[in-house]
């Protein structure tokens, strides 16, 4: 009987580390011409090793599986090894190859076990399942060309040795960030971008210096997880559509390797790591969009590719009768607090903060996250509550779309532990209302500004609300303000799909039109809503080209336009420079004025920290007819000058008189920002008293 000494050792920033895993003497076995024995159970999916590689993968359900060895490109494998009994530990296999060239195969399983659809039991030994703990997934390097067509995904075993260097996390203060929105493909694909790889995460790289003059400080990406393009591909009236978004996740654990400028084969992610060290370097966080409510696998009808064939019964929640519940509006229903998926969720989550280090995540309809295994709300969902206070993710930002396709609305009310921001679905919908004119809505919008105190308690829920107007998932600004209506037609839904419940006003005609003052009005509306949003308390998010009037020509579902109607027209930078600038100045201008960010202290000079006022000063409440909102913010940091700042907003189509507080003696009203021109020249008023222009916002400050 031969035996060999085994050291489990990682590579890691260039180095080697050694891992306090030896074992001496073990027994090799023979199989299929290979020589293998016992692995490391606790070491998920493949892993590179001294000599081999080490593979491990759990199944409760299973009576047996067996590893398939693929040559690359091939379809059918060419050794199938099958995991000895003696190999399992619970419901764990694993075992150790020998002798095998990491760059020379690739991998999938075959899993046996029994077949009883209404348990939800449907293990199918005809199939090849990817390894839910892949790294990497083949057959998606070039994006629209798929090998596997959602059936025969293969794996490959990755070599990390991306060298991280001295490398710090910014860990930028939550109330200070200022999130921008993008999609990694649309951001640099068209033409205009001007980068030497578009549409990759070199080509984003690129526009690293872009992205620090504009003044944010994270990117929120769109998934990057490995999902297949071509899922539901289809052409409609000579147009190729996509599943473009990629809210389908394929892999959890793998970057999508179409997003990538070279092929990467084995150090697949090794672009996006040095994107995110960069950007990082740049003082720029990273977010990722996470979508962890559903996979690509659908319901019955959709594809067999990896956690049906492992444990359906387990990775999903399933009827009485066996079939899918839908709460994500996809097919299926991730069951997130299993405690196999939760472990699953977890794993994943530190995985990409440690390897990838990544700053944070935004969860794709995240109430899903807080569903028992029947379905209904948890009180203390497990899976939040071990997110929050796990240690790995100790100051990773944690933002959560607090809310699913199965009706469930937490806006205010997602379990949190003070530690989960929230998407503010309210935000957007009333500041909407608001500066398109509607009546009633002053009120709501006034609490909106001073970071919705009304839905966030804050002591409890401090840094809780990410403000936004726009996202991927509707109207660009610039369409908010030139569209009524959605015109979806091209998604090939006959315009049903999308919201109908957009809250956006057309300034007068619908589209594109050649009249001079319905065009300045649509500018001057862009610049209201960013000027509020940069004005208002809580965490800001927007979305990718609104700096440059970008538009989707009124698709506000977008997900499937993998065209010029998703890419940004980076041509509009120069035709709206001037937007672009304005941009630029309310960043800065929040960026000065920490008081509209956070409460400094009770107030100052008898002003409290937050007070409203209609044209004249101090009022409390708004009527429903008023459509003018004063909000001052007053505070002294210890040691640093006082901070006053009024943001006077007119939804009113006439101008208003308006009277500001009186200031304490020496202190002047100094204008910061006027909406009525793109063109910002701050200047001293000479008395308490202004006239704001109709439909416009202006900021002052007391020096």
């Amino acid at each position: 009987m031969e035996t060999k000494e085994i050291t489990m050792q990682t590579e890691e920033s260039g180095g080697v580390v050694a891992l306090p895993r030896t074992i001496h003497l073990v027994p090799m076995d023979h199989i299929n011409g290979f020589d293998v024995r016992p692995g490391f159970y606790e070491i998920n999916g493949a892993t590179a090793i001294p000599g081999g590689v080490n593979f491990t993968v759990h199944s409760h359900g299973a009576t047996a599986i067996e590893l398939l060895l693929f040559h690359r490109t091939e379809e059918e494998p060419y050794a199938i090894l099958r995991f000895p009994e003696r190999y399992r530990i619970g419901n764990v296999y694993s075992m150790i190859v020998f002798k095998l060239n990491i760059e020379e195969f690739e991998y999938a399983y075959r899993v046996y076990g029994p077949n009883d659809p209404e348990k939800g039991l449907i293990f199918d030994p005809s199939k090849y399942l990817l390894d839910p703990y892949a790294r990497a997934v083949t057959g998606q390097s070039k994006w629209g060309v798929s090998t596997s067509h959602g059936q025969h995904y293969k794996a490959r075993v990755v070599k990390d040795d991306f060298d991280w260097g001295n490398m710090e996390r910014p860990r930028i203060p939550m109330e200070d960030l200022v999130i921008y929105e993008l999609h990694v493909r649309g951001f640099t694909r068209h033409e205009s971008s001007g980068v030497v790889h578009p549409g990759t995460f070199d080509g984003l790289r690129e526009k690293i210096p872009y992205l620090k003059e504009l003044g944010v400080n994270a990117v929120e990406l769109m998934p990057i997880f490995e999902f297949d393009e071509m899922q539901d591909d289809r052409v409609y009236e000579g147009r190729q559509l996509y599943n473009y978004w990629g809210y389908s996740t394929v892999s959890f654990f793998a970057p999508n390797t179409s997003y990538a400028a070279g092929v990467e084969y084995n150090r697949e992610g090794n672009e996006l790591k040095r994107l995110i060290k960069e950007l990082n370097e740049n003082g720029i966080e990273v977010f990722l969009d996470v979508v962890f409510n559903h996979t690509a696998e659908g319901n019955e009808d959709g594809p067999f590719f990896s956690f049906k064939g492992f444990d359906n019964n387990i990775y999903y929640l399933l009827t009485p009768e066996g079939t899918y519940y839908n709460f994500s509006g996809c097919g299926n229903t991730l069951n997130c607090n299993h405690p196999i998926v939760h472990q699953m969720i977890l794993d994943c989550l530190r995985y990409w903060v440690t390897t990838y280090r990544v700053n944070g995540f935004r969860f794709d309809l995240a109430s899903i996250l807080g569903r028992n295994e029947d379905g209904t709300p948890m009180n203390k969902p497990p899976l939040l509550q071990a997110m929050a206070f796990d240690p790995i993710l100790g100051d990773v930002k944690l933002i959560a779309e607090a809310w699913d396709a199965g009706g469930l609305y937490q806006v205010g009310t997602f379990p949190a532990w003070n530690r989960w921001a929230e998407w503010n679905g309210k935000y957007r919908d009333d500041m909407r209302r608001y500066l398109k004119g509607d009546g009633g809505c002053a009120q709501a919008a006034a609490q909106r500004i001073i970071g919705s105190k009304d839905i966030y308690e804050e002591k409890s829920r401090k840094d809780a609300s990410i403000n936004f107007l726009t996202c991927h998932d509707g109207f660009t600004l610039y369409d908010l303000y030139a569209y009524n209506e959605k015109h979806n037609l091209l998604n090939g839904w006959n315009n049903t799909d999308g919201s109908s419940d957009n809250h956006s006003w057309n300034c007068g005609a619908e589209g594109e039109t050649g009249d001079p003052e319905i065009n300045a009005l649509r500018l001057r509306m862009c610049r209201n809503a960013f000027a509020l949003l940069m004005c208002s308390r809580g965490i800001p998010m927007f979305l990718a080209g609104d700096e440059f009037c970008n538009t989707q020509f009124g698709n506000n579902n977008a997900y499937c336009q993998d065209n010029v109607t998703s890419w940004l027209d980076w041509s509009l930078l120069a035709r709206h420079q001037d937007m672009f600038q304005f941009f630029q100045y309310m960043i800065a201008l929040r960026k000065e004025y920490r008081i509209l960010r956070a409460n400094l202290s009770d107030g100052y000079y008898g002003f409290p920290d937050v007070s409203f006022h209609g044209v004249e000063p101090w009022r409390g409440q708004f009527g429903d007819h008023e459509r003018y909102v004063g909000v001052l913010f007053a505070g002294q940091e210890r040691g640093s000058a006082p901070q006053v700042v009024y943001v006077a907003s007119n939804a009113w189509w006439e101008p208003l008189e308006v009277e500001l507080p009186t200031l304490p003696y020496r202190m002047r009203w100094h204008k910061a920002a006027d909406t009525r021109t793109a063109e910002q020249t701050p200047e001293v008023l000479e008395e308490g008293r202004f006239t704001i222009g109709p439909r416009s916002v202006m900021v002052f400050a007391a020096k």
